[in-house]
């Protein structure tokens, strides 16, 4: 007995190489984070360095270089020596407002209106490029919304700055009630409003499809762009921001302000439960682990077991269809024909193989037991249609 435990203790471990094929699995897959959290620092670092370029710009932002930015306008007025001067707080906006400034306001729909009001008092001239129907009732009392532009369109007023651009394809329009201006008429209303308002005029228009640089260059966007925004020698482009917001009460309210302060951190600890759960279940998980069966199972068996199986379905039409299935394949093979032929076509080659009638050989493969003893019957008939191709030649003599 001695002898015999110190034969197994010497005997290699049969499941060193499983042992071995692991540890090498798990060492491929920490090289892989490594790799991973190696390229996702790379990245955050390089985004860190171009975060400038990455930052997504607001539409007609003075230094945007995208499609619906303004920095082409904005460089075309500094070449005619007007200076343009871009802000995104509303107090800086402030300080530099005077008689002789124009105001370019982009998006005013986070200013409260009696900011709104301040800064066009303040200033000269003020073009307002994208305004909504809130702000346009408040600088134009009466205007409304009036549809939207679809072809060029002439001035068909008698403004300076319209005149000389010409023709443009306008955006929205609004109507232009008892005081206001109107040019380039779009249905009942007219694409650009002009009013009386701080030491000059309010003007309003759809700067979004005139001044972007993506259609800056098409009709006479540009000279329009140059005429009305560049009427003095100095101009504050102001882009507000959402914290601006708070210096007004008639701001529109953030997604922050609308829900109670509760949610983030509950959504926080969420997201912290949630990567738990996972690291605890996904310890359970792992590459699987070959396993030797105790026994080994003879083929003869399998058949013998599945046999008896298809015996006590009694279902003697699907057990002629497995051996249907298989003659045909092993014929087709032998007759030069796909594996994937057609019982019928296998039929009709092993006709013209053995001279034979295709109707007896259709016969033969294409029957379909419905009872045991008939299973049995269609079982001998293709044995012995395939002893038969088996042994004819291709002549067609056996």
């Amino acid at each position: 007995m001695t002898a015999a435990m110190d034969e197994r203790a010497t005997d290699p471990d049969p499941f060193a190489p499983d042992v071995a094929e692991r540890r090498e699995r798990r060492r491929g897959a920490l090289g892989w984070i490594a790799l991973g959290v190696v390229v996702l620092l790379l990245g955050g670092g390089l985004s860190l360095l171009a975060v400038r370029d990455w930052t997504a710009r607001p539409p007609l932002d003075p230094d945007g270089p995208g499609a619906d930015g303004a920095r082409a306008i904005v460089s075309i007025l500094r070449d005619q020596g007007v200076e343009v001067l871009t802000t995104t707080r509303r107090a800086e906006t402030r300080e530099l407002l005077d008689a002789r400034t124009t105001l370019v306001l982009t998006d005013p729909w986070t200013l409260s209106h009696d900011t709104i009001r301040d800064l066009v008092d303040a200033a000269g001239d003020t073009v307002v490029l994208d305004a909504d129907g809130d702000v346009v009732d408040l600088l134009v009392p009466g205007a409304a919304s009036a549809g939207y532009g679809s072809g060029p369109v002439a001035p068909g007023c008698a403004l300076p700055a319209a005149r000389r651009a010409g023709e443009i394809e306008p955006g929205r329009a609004f109507t232009a009630p008892a005081g206001a201006e109107g040019c380039y008429p779009v249905a009942s209303g007219f694409a650009l409003l002009r009013v009386a308002g701080g030491a000059g005029h309010v003007t309003i228009l759809d700067g979004t499809v005139l001044f972007g640089n993506a259609h800056l260059a098409e009709q006479g966007n540009a000279a329009l762009g140059l005429g009305l925004i560049g009427s003095h020698d100095r101009v504050v482009w102001y882009v507000p921001t959402l914290a601006d917001a708070e210096d007004g009460t008639a701001a529109a309210p953030t997604l922050g302000d609308l829900v109670p302060p509760w949610v983030t951190p509950a959504i926080v600890l969420l997201l912290l439960a949630g990567l738990a759960a996972a690291l605890w279940r996904g310890r359970r998980f792992g590459p699987l682990v070959a396993e030797r069966l105790p026994v080994t199972v003879r083929g003869s068996e399998t058949l013998e077991g599945r046999a008896r199986l298809y015996s006590r379905s009694a279902e003697p039409a699907h057990a002629a269809d497995l051996l249907r299935a298989g003659a045909a394949a092993r014929m087709a093979r032998r007759l030069g024909l796909p594996p994937d032929s057609a019982p019928a076509e296998v039929a009709d080659a092993a006709a013209a193989r053995l001279g034979a009638p295709t109707d007896v050989t259709r016969a033969i493969l294409t029957h379909v037991p419905s009872t045991d003893a008939e299973l049995a019957v269609f079982g001998r008939r293709l044995r012995d249609l395939e002893h038969a191709v088996d042994a004819a030649r291709a002549d067609g003599r056996a």
